[in-house]
């Protein structure tokens, strides 16, 4: 089984109101991308990907004219893609929603949401995701309320054979200062930015620790804007929210996986894998992140994991094929990360779904 996560640039500009795609000569949200060219660099990228499941991060919207699930399966059939059902949870308020693109022939999926709903009061033990979740941020005795902008996706999915497993997609909360003016400014709203996505993640964790404890496989994907040693933020605080969601200072049957978050790659002589590119107008110049992962709890190791991320230029099988190089340029500043499992031996094998 390959399950996939794919952080798509601005992918709601590429469909009008009725999900249909814009394959014009219209500008895309992409820098120098028209949407024709987006849309047919997509398709490239997802057939190339065969995944069994795709893990959008910033599908397209959902509100009261506009439909995720629509846009999505839309884009299946036109692409004639496998992957032709697609699922959300909670929707936001961002035009950038969580999604699950899949195959139905291999697999069911189900928005399948744990925790109580708290409201704007917020409670402190792994409330439900589109709530509110209490803590104190800045260590002032006083408890502050946190909500996700994006709120995460928590499925629940069965292979034809009956392997169960959960599964939760996240956007957290970007860390950058936008908007702020002068020095001090932007060291205060990074600060602030960073408490934030850190209590995303506690409350992230608070979930895994809770499909953990029931004997549930996880997998946990998506664009965390974090990892470890991304910035100078995170020797302040001690540990980075992708550290804190693995629980790597738990003992092992607790802790998630993913090499590419081995604190090791933080070698000075080590290059380090990267899933994003992006331009810098000041410098002029590319720079590269490694911002997006699938983790996996310890019983998930035991069906021959393989990670990949699909980086046109740090991946030889990829760079020497132009027309997926291309594509996956012209498709979104991320690049996809899959994980192949072998599930073949483990048709009674599984969670308690």
């Amino acid at each position: 089984m390959r399950i996939a996560t794919y952080n798509v640039e601005w992918m709601n500009a590429l469909f009008d109101d009725d999900g249909e795609p814009l394959a014009d000569e219209e500008w895309s949200a992409r820098y120098n991308v028209t949407r024709a060219g987006q849309l047919e660099a997509l398709g490239i990228v997802f057939a190339a990907l065969d995944a069994d499941a795709v893990l959008i991060v910033e599908a397209p919207d959902t509100n009261r004219r506009r439909s995720t699930v629509r846009a999505l399966e839309r884009f299946a059939e036109v692409f004639e893609l496998r992957q032709r059902r697609a699922v959300i949870g909670f929707q936001n308020h961002t035009e950038q929603e969580i999604a699950l693109l899949f195959d139905p022939d291999v697999l069911t999926a189900e928005h399948a949401p744990l925790g109580e709903f708290a409201g704007k009061k917020g409670a402190g033990d792994a409330p439900r995701f589109d709530g509110s979740f209490q803590i104190d941020l800045d260590i002032d005795a006083t408890l502050d309320v946190v909500q996700f902008s994006k709120p995460p996706l928590e499925l629940a999915l069965r292979t034809t054979e009956g392997f169960a497993f959960r599964m939760i997609g996240v956007h957290v909360k970007s860390k950058a200062p936008h908007g702020a003016r002068g020095s001090a400014e932007i060291m205060r709203r990074a600060i602030a930015n960073r408490r934030k996505q850190l209590a995303q993640c506690i409350w992230l964790r608070q979930r895994v620790d809770e499909i953990i404890a029931a004997g549930d496989p996880l997998i946990v994907l998506g664009d965390f804007n974090d990892g470890p040693g991304l910035d100078e933020y995170e020797e302040l605080f001690g540990r980075s929210g992708v550290d804190i969601v693995q629980g790597l200072e738990r003992p092992t049957p607790e802790q998630l996986y993913d090499p590419h978050a081995n604190p090791a790659l933080l070698r000075p002589t080590a290059a380090r894998p990267s899933t994003a590119r992006f331009f810098n107008d000041v410098e002029k110049r590319y720079f590269s992140a490694l911002l997006d992962y699938v983790m996996i709890s310890q019983p998930l190791r035991e069906y021959a994991p393989d990670w990949r991320i699909w980086h046109p230029f740090d991946d030889p099988r990829i760079f020497q094929v132009p027309e997926l190089r291309d594509a996956l340029l012209d498709a979104s500043d991320h690049f996809p990360v899959t994980l192949d499992l072998d599930l073949r031996a483990s048709a009674i094998g599984g969670g308690s779904l």
